[in-house]
């Protein structure tokens, strides 16, 4: 059991639903473990800046009901940037014992930098669809358009230099990749088309994008399906292989490895 409790952040484009878990089977092994588990509910499509806020909020709720002096937050995506935020530039550091994001795009996606270029009407309209479809499920400020240009190289240069990592919180970084384009049928357009820019990469994001304070490296199965952005947070509910071998077959396996980080940590 850890000393603190786990807040779970989700990423873009789904969100904390009380039928439909964004994390799948990851909240069973940790209250298995005695810790208590709460989740960020921030907007799927909401700006850095505006998830931040709710984020901020959502965390002085849960230090006010459980009495915990600190959380251990584990990201998914762009909610490490979320945090990030709201850590520096709102106040939350002195309420976060750890922060562990998994394929967040912390030094950002050279793919995003080309897909910029592209006219901003036709950036701006997909974004919009998008916004439309998560605001029926929820969102309250959906900002795609936005959130598209907080993943580019340019923006999160910029956010690193302003939001520096506190000394007093322990940060660490996952990054996990495909074996190839086959490996998962709802990534496997936009892993052809990172993979052709920028090399290896989870279906959105590359480890160079995802690297951030003490990075354990990349996380690959031991089969030839690979580990996909949607397997990290084990939203199929299964295992990625009953194959045995060098790598992981079980998403599970890097949560357990994350949960005896902190413990090791005193966290």
């Amino acid at each position: 059991m850890l000393k603190y409790p786990i807040l779970l952040v989700h990423g873009m484009g789904f969100r904390d639903g009380r039928t439909i878990n964004y994390w799948g089977r990851i909240p069973k092994i940790f209250t298995e473990d005695g810790n208590l588990v709460f989740y960020g509910g921030q907007d799927s499509n909401g700006t850095i800046e505006d998830n931040a806020q709710f984020l901020k909020r959502r965390i002085r709720r849960i230090i006010r009901e459980t009495g915990a002096e600190k959380l251990n937050v584990i990201a998914h995506s762009k909610g490490g940037m979320d945090m990030r935020y709201a850590i520096c530039r709102l106040g939350m550091n002195r309420y976060v014992a750890s922060l562990t994001t998994i394929n967040t795009p912390h030094n950002g996606s050279k793919s995003i930098d080309r897909v910029l270029r592209l006219p901003a009407p036709l950036v701006r309209f997909a974004g919009g669809c998008s916004d439309i479809c998560l605001r029926l499920q929820g969102d309250k400020k959906p900002n795609a358009y936005e959130v598209f240009k907080s993943f580019s190289t340019e923006y999160t240069r910029r956010f690193n230099e302003q939001n520096p990592d506190d000394p007093t919180i322990y940060y660490q970084s996952y990054a996990c990749v495909m074996k190839n384009s086959a490996s998962d049928i709802v990534m496997c357009i936009p892993h052809a088309i990172v993979n052709a820019v920028e090399g290896e990469n989870d279906g959105l994001l590359t480890p160079r994008g995802v690297m951030h304070g003490d990075f354990k490296g990349i996380i690959r199965s031991n089969s030839g399906r690979g580990i996909s952005h949607c397997d990290e947070v084990d939203m199929r509910r299964r295992r990625l292989t009953k194959k045995q071998g060098e790598g992981i077959s079980d998403i599970l396996d890097m949560y357990r490895e994350i949960l005896q980080t902190l413990k090791e940590k005193g966290m």
